[in-house]
């Protein structure tokens, strides 16, 4: 009887290590939306961009298991909320609110500050404003993006103004075509992504024009965000890695 006792305690205790070492190597999900210049899919689980490129080389140089998921931006957020197993999204704005349900990485990338884009033949809109008095200005509508973060200053802007505005949960693409069948008179979004999503839409780069605000501030850092499953050590050696490649300006 003693025998089995100990027979039994051993099988538990190597299949609590297996269990054990399956979950330390279970591979961590990597989300993104094919997004240029931030994602750019290279090859079937080879994502490159200005976010995509030092996030790949983090996790290969580290050697930490991963796997690229190609998903809507919208549902990436409801999944890491979930706390479902491991899953990372890569190049995402901090705020409060996401601090409470992730952990964050150092930043991996900064924008230029942010613009709106606006069609060229709109007049009802212009450079060299403040971003205050555009918002204030009920004549005009914003198009935004259901449960995004514009980063802290914008965020907080559009609270206190309470603008004109239209909601979608739609990716960027989809919005540019919606701007351009007058659905709304601008959108914000980062400088380096404009010219290319124009012509992904298929439309010529002229008929835009870039709303350059007075007050804007320098651009938003961009980070991984992990939900809470994954290890402390494994953002420790994630910020180890970022503090020595890369530079943010």
């Amino acid at each position: 009887m003693k025998t089995e006792i100990i027979f039994m305690s051993l099988v538990i205790g190597l299949l609590g290590n297996f269990i054990s070492t399956s979950e330390a190597n279970e591979p961590i999900r990597l989300l993104y939306n094919e997004r240029p210049p931030y994602f750019l899919t290279a090859s079937p689980g080879v994502v490159t961009g200005l976010t995509g490129t030092p996030a790949s080389f983090a996790f290969q140089q580290l050697g930490i298991p991963h796997i690229w998921e190609k998903i809507p931006s919208i549902r990436q957020m409801n999944i890491l909320q979930k706390n479902k197993g491991k899953v990372c999204l890569v190049g995402w704005f901090k705020n409060s609110a996401r601090e409470k349900f992730s952990k964050y990485t150092k930043p991996i990338y900064r924008d230029k500050p942010a613009i709106g884009l606006a069609l060229f033949s709109n007049i009802n809109i212009e450079s060299d404003l403040s971003l205050k008095d555009v918002l204030q200005n009920k004549k005009i509508s914003l198009l935004v993006k259901k449960g995004y973060s514009y980063g802290k200053y914008i965020d907080d802007l559009i609270r206190e103004t309470n603008p004109s505005r239209v909601a979608v949960s739609v990716e960027n693409l989809n919005m540019v075509h919606m701007l351009k069948v007058e659905r709304a008179d601008y959108i914000f979004m980062a400088e380096e992504e404009a010219n290319g999503l124009i012509r992904k839409a298929n439309f010529s780069v002229d008929e835009f024009k870039f709303i350059r605000f007075s007050d804007m501030p320098a651009g938003n850092k961009r980070y991984i965000l992990c939900s809470l499953s994954v290890e402390d050590s494994v953002i420790e050696k994630l910020n180890t890695w970022i503090e020595k490649n890369v530079v943010i300006q």
